[in-house]
């Protein structure tokens, strides 16, 4: 580490001690992308962005590791040179976005229900918490945790236990080969379809069911990808184009089509109207169809279901998604910001518990973030 460097993590340091002697809420963020995630913050910015750079990647031994600020693009155009990825797809939603708030913010993309998760590919982080102090968890190689594993809890944290500095992840490989192949079939269809294929040896990879309700006579399509040997991807595309009819796309047509969805670019991620709120809902992939009068789009196999509703459904949502065994995400609010929704479900009381107990534990002072997660 330069002087320079140093001197960065220095200011954030004293930032974070001056903030908790005075009590003073600090609302972080690297690119500000996923700002409208979570409960509004108010606070001192506390900016990660001047604390980037890769520190170091071995790509015979699949790990990076990255300062906070860094820029998620750069950080996949570096593992793209060497035939690597982050196989969660991690969304960008914009210009900026980088690796601090892809870790706090625990999201993933269209391939999350068969490569993992965030979560599922940290191996280590450095982080500064409320006392100022420097912390290091975990570590650069994937037998190397013991105990708790507090690099992992980081992921999906928001921000609320500390100012990540540094990451470690574990990186894959890119496939060798890939197609994505699209079917007409209505929703409840799919859903069944993909259960079938879910328990065969296919090298399924993502999958989405969408009908666009912006056009006339739209028709209800189920994309699914596969990834994989050349030999498996093949095989599997016969047989399923076989079982189930549709056809296959050039991958050229459809890579960014699975960008798009990541990002939420498609035209169903557009809002229909200024007061309609955009929900994500968790459920078990076995789920059935959720009687709920709204048009969907499905991803992960069944498991993550978006919807436009208003604010005011919210209870009528969140009492069918807990019937069907999931948990509801008030994931973009309409233009009012549907102030007097909490965008996430309440906490099991044990779970509560603990949330309560790591955060008195890294943040005593409660200047991080203060009210994101509810």
């Amino acid at each position: 580490m330069t002087p320079h460097d140093e001197a960065g993590l220095v200011q954030l340091t004293e930032q974070i001690r001056a903030a908790s002697a005075a009590g003073t809420p600090l609302r972080i963020f690297g690119g500000d992308t996923k700002h409208f995630y979570g409960e509004p913050v108010k606070g001192e910015p506390l900016s990660t962005t001047a604390w980037a750079g890769i520190v170091s990647h071995e790509p015979t031994e699949l790990v990076i590791t990255v300062r906070a600020g860094t820029p998620l693009a750069d950080v996949e155009a570096v593992l793209a040179e060497r035939g690597q990825c982050l196989p969660f797809e991690p969304p960008h939603f914009g210009e900026g976005g980088t690796v601090g708030g892809m870790v706090a913010a625990g999201l993933a993309g269209p391939a999350r229900a068969s490569a993992g998760g965030v979560r599922d590919f940290v191996l280590g982080c450095r982080f500064i918490n409320g006392r100022g102090e420097l912390l290091t968890f975990g570590g650069q190689v994937m037998k190397n945790v013991a105990g708790y594993d507090v690099s992992r809890v980081m992921a999906g944290s928001m921000g609320t236990l500390g100012l990540i500095t540094e990451v470690s992840l574990k990186v894959l490989p890119v496939a060798p080969a890939e197609a994505t192949l699209v079917f007409t079939l209505n929703q409840h269809d799919a859903l069944e379809q993909l259960h079938r294929w879910g328990g065969q040896p296919l090298p399924l990879n993502a999958s989405c069911w969408v009908r666009d309700d912006t056009q006339p006579d739209a028709p209800e399509l189920l994309f699914v990808r596969l990834r994989g040997a050349v030999a498996a991807v093949e095989a599997a595309c016969e047989r399923m184009l076989r079982e189930a009819g549709g056809q296959r796309m050039d991958n050229t047509q459809a890579a960014p089509d699975w960008a798009d969805c990541r990002d939420q670019r498609l035209p169903f991620f557009q809002s229909p109207a200024p007061d309609l709120c955009l929900w994500r809902l968790s459920v078990p992939q076995t789920a059935p169809v959720l009687d709920l009068p709204y048009a969907q789009l499905v991803e992960w196999h069944g498991a993550q279901r978006w919807l436009w509703a208003p604010a005011a459904a919210a209870a009528t949502i969140r009492t069918v998604v807990a019937a069907a065994g999931g948990h509801t995400t008030l994931f973009r609010a309409g233009a009012d910001g549907a102030p007097h929704v909490p965008r996430f479900d309440a906490l099991l009381p044990a779970i509560e518990a603990i949330t309560r107990r790591l955060r008195t534990e890294f943040d005593p002072a409660a200047v991080f973030n203060p009210g994101r997660m509810g």
